[in-house]
């Protein structure tokens, strides 16, 4: 089957080529999953739009309230960009962690948001920092968070005359501590089993700010509602915590067994994790027995 590809050479050309009507069309990032994908033959499309050249999806920004990431930004990129260590250190963490170094030069944070895998590294971390995606197409532009965004298993709310144009990471609290933890067969170039994102601060002895969210443990990156209500507000005690992660590994997750691991030792795993990362973050002794 014959594949009809667009380079474009700017944000309006690739605005173009998405909005023509016909079969959908896939965009090609860094190329990472589709590249691999494209040769098994788990995806045919029959047009591709090629963003990788375009500048408009490139580069970190300071603004009034927070950080404007392009879409494009690679996880090398990220990793060791200052304002991201300041205004993002969550995201920092999670792209170290993303394969080897040849796959986090071409990774994306478009990329990695745009495929929907609900193994995906990053997502987890952009989820809990509470980050908004910018979609944009001919007809204007609209934003939406995150965990809203990442609709099902590789689904997302995109539409196919839109493209992701970039990610936005609201400023951080004052004394927010993140976390974050991928549980795989080995460090480099392995799919995540567990994935766990955690931001959050203390006042005095009780939970002012939380956020968390976590991969590999439902069909989409979810955010860990029943453990935010249980202990935002709370105080910072080890039994109060213990329960609060037995309860999300009951409420939050749905695990399943498939080639990498079981559904319970990725739920056994994740109250482990979890367990450990909040007692680091907030200085409770919160490990599980």
């Amino acid at each position: 089957m014959s594949c009809e590809v667009t380079l474009a050479r700017d944000l309006r050309e690739a605005l173009f080529a998405l909005a023509r009507p016909g079969a959908p069309t896939q965009v090609l990032a860094g190329g990472t999953d589709l590249m691999v994908e494209l040769r098994t033959g788990r995806s045919r499309p029959e047009r591709i739009v090629d963003v990788w050249k375009l500048d408009e999806l490139r580069g970190v920004r300071a603004q009034a309230h927070g950080l404007r990431i392009g879409a494009l930004a690679t996880c090398a990129e990220l990793k060791r960009d200052p304002r991201v260590a300041h205004g993002a250190a969550l995201l920092a963490q999670a792209c170290a962690d993303v394969g080897a170094e040849q796959i986090q030069a071409r990774a994306t944070l478009g990329g990695n948001l745009g495929t929907a895998s609900p193994a995906a590294d990053l997502n987890p971390a952009l989820v809990a920092l509470g980050a908004r995606v910018r979609l944009v197409s001919l007809q204007g532009s609209r934003e939406l968070g995150c965990d809203e965004f990442l609709a099902g298993y590789r689904q997302t709310l995109r539409r196919p005359d839109e493209l992701l144009e970039s990610v936005f990471v609201p400023a951080r609290p004052a004394g927010e501590r993140c976390g974050f933890r991928k549980v795989g067969t080995r460090r480099a170039q392995s799919i995540s089993k567990v994935v766990i994102a955690l931001a959050v601060s203390v006042e005095g002895r009780r939970i002012a700010t939380l956020r968390a969210a976590a991969g590999s443990v439902a069909p989409r990156t979810l955010r860990l509602v029943a453990l935010e209500r249980e202990l935002l507000g709370a105080s910072v005690e080890p039994s109060l915590l213990r329960a609060a992660v037995a309860r999300s590994a009951r409420e939050d997750i749905a695990p399943i067994d498939d080639v990498r691991s079981s559904a319970a030792y990725r739920r056994h795993v994740f109250a482990r994790v979890l367990a450990t990362l909040l007692g680091d973050l907030t200085g409770a002794f919160a490990c599980l027995p």
